[in-house]
């Protein structure tokens, strides 16, 4: 349970440590650190991160220290904080999530995981699982059977029919949904001729994929009986207010704190100021309203 709805997204914050020092990120509901696998990974070749139309592109390829790393240097520290921090795992086998978690198992200072099967940016595993019932299932099940900790599941865009799997995955036990993972795209230098990515395509995020996160949401969370998080654009309350009505319990904050560190904590101001004005007391008087 968190003591409030507003939590960062995976990949925009690191591990939070080095965000500590500009703002007070215990007040935040909970922190997602960048995503994690069993290996260190050098992630992919640059450039990485490229600017769009209200968006932008990231071909990071899941570039960090690797699970051992993050029990033995990140974890102490998490473990003195009042705000919980959830792991964000990825791998290119269900065998390779399976240690990943069974490692963050017992591990003070970790507070849940976060299965990420929607990743765009690997070449094999990642979003591979995430695109069909089966498979996803399949990982979900995998994940909650070597861990006791709440797992969340990153969803992505990139599929026909959303809804069959967050059915898929809640059926496999999951504990909430996020929704949605960047949606994969490029960008081309036509002075060079050339992608302008070094790994030619990557996954946009920001406020351009909003409504297409918003749409995800509304539908999931009409057909699951478990939380769902909702991600993609949220910049503003009023942006986090949208996902709350359309079902969501919390939002993740991501691109956005990339331009302002102190966006999520904004954000939760907002989201208060918004119910004082009202006299709305709780949050679930809100969650969901929009499919009323």
């Amino acid at each position: 349970m968190l003591d409030n709805p507003v939590m960062i997204a995976s990949g925009t914050f690191g591990y939070g440590i080095e965000y500590s020092e500009l703002i007070d990120i215990q007040k935040l509901g909970a922190i997602v650190c960048k995503g994690t696998t069993l290996m260190p990974r050098k992630g992919n070749s640059q450039p990485r991160l490229v600017e769009t139309e209200s968006g932008l592109l990231n071909s990071v390829g899941l570039e960090n220290i690797g699970v051992d790393a993050v029990v033995k240097d990140k974890a102490p520290v998490w473990a003195n904080w009042r705000v919980p921090v959830i792991v964000n795992i990825a791998g290119e086998t269900i065998g390779e999530y399976i240690s990943v978690a069974a490692k963050l198992g017992d591990t003070p200072g970790v507070s849940g995981i976060e299965l990420n099967i929607s990743c765009p940016n690997i070449s094999t595993g990642g979003i591979e699982f995430g695109v069909t019932p089966k498979l996803a299932a399949e990982a979900t099940a995998a994940v909650k059977a070597a861990t006791n900790l709440p797992v969340i599941v990153k969803l992505s865009p990139n599929v026909t029919d959303i809804r069959e799997i967050a059915v898929a995955v809640e059926g496999a036990g999951v504990d909430a949904i996020a929704l949605i993972n960047t949606l994969k795209g490029m960008a081309i230098d036509i002075k060079k001729g050339k992608p302008r990515l070094g790994n030619t395509t990557g996954g946009l995020s920001g406020p351009a994929i909003k409504p297409v996160a918003l749409y995800m949401v509304y539908e999931v969370a009409k057909v699951v009986h478990i939380p769902v998080i909702g991600c993609g654009g949220v910049r503003c309350a009023e942006d986090a207010l949208e996902f709350i009505m359309a079902g969501a319990s919390a939002v993740q904050v991501g691109t956005a704190n990339l331009a302002n560190p102190h966006v999520a904590l904004d954000v939760l101001e907002g989201i208060k100021h918004f119910m004082r004005d009202r006299g709305i007391r709780k949050l679930t008087d809100l969650i969901g309203i929009a499919r009323a």
